[in-house]
């Protein structure tokens, strides 16, 4: 997939390097998305886990995931990203050729200008190309704004899942797209 420009985001493929953007990125989202909502020492804890430096990099590193960057311009600052990776949500009719959403992250101020629905677009784009027959993501029960997103993109709802920040336990909700 080439970059993707407009007047104002650039979409590309990320590369070894890209990690510090992306754990940025993911903590500055997580931390937006979820600042009133979770405990602030548990948001804290999950993003020092989940959005570390080095879980980027040993993501860039495989060769089964593939992860996008969505940057500002000019400058190229970094404002979201992408990353699908082979399956690993617990649906009732796991296929071997699913792939996963295993995140999408855009701050706040770039969503509602479709950089979100061309990151969707990259990675459908590769999961087709890759032979995957189904796209499958797990988004936070209570994020109407992102199940309505997800809606609008073709995802139907397969099942929940119960996930665990900090000390407490939340409801995601399982979608899938056919392709």
């Amino acid at each position: 997939m080439n970059a993707d420009t407009d007047n104002t985001i650039t979409i590309r493929p990320c590369a070894k390097g890209d990690e510090h953007a992306l754990a940025l990125v993911g903590q500055a989202t997580f931390l937006e998305a979820f600042a009133g909502i979770l405990d602030g020492a548990d948001v804290i804890a999950h993003c020092q886990r989940q959005h570390d430096v080095q879980l980027y990099r040993d993501w860039l590193a495989l060769p089964a995931m593939r992860l996008w960057l969505a940057e500002a311009t000019p400058g190229g600052a970094p404002v979201g990203y992408l990353v699908l990776s082979p399956a690993g949500l617990p649906v009732a009719d796991p296929r071997p050729n699913d792939l996963e959403i295993k995140r999408i992250y855009l701050l706040h101020r770039f969503q509602g200008q479709r950089v979100g629905r061309r990151l969707m677009q990259a990675a459908v784009e590769q999961a087709r190309a890759s032979g995957a027959g189904r796209v499958l993501l797990g988004v936070y029960a209570e994020n109407h704004d992102a199940l309505a997103f997800y809606a609008r993109c073709g995802f139907a709802q397969l099942g929940r899942r119960t996930f665990r920040v900090g000390r407490t336990d939340y409801q995601d909700v399982i979608l899938g797209m056919t392709l």
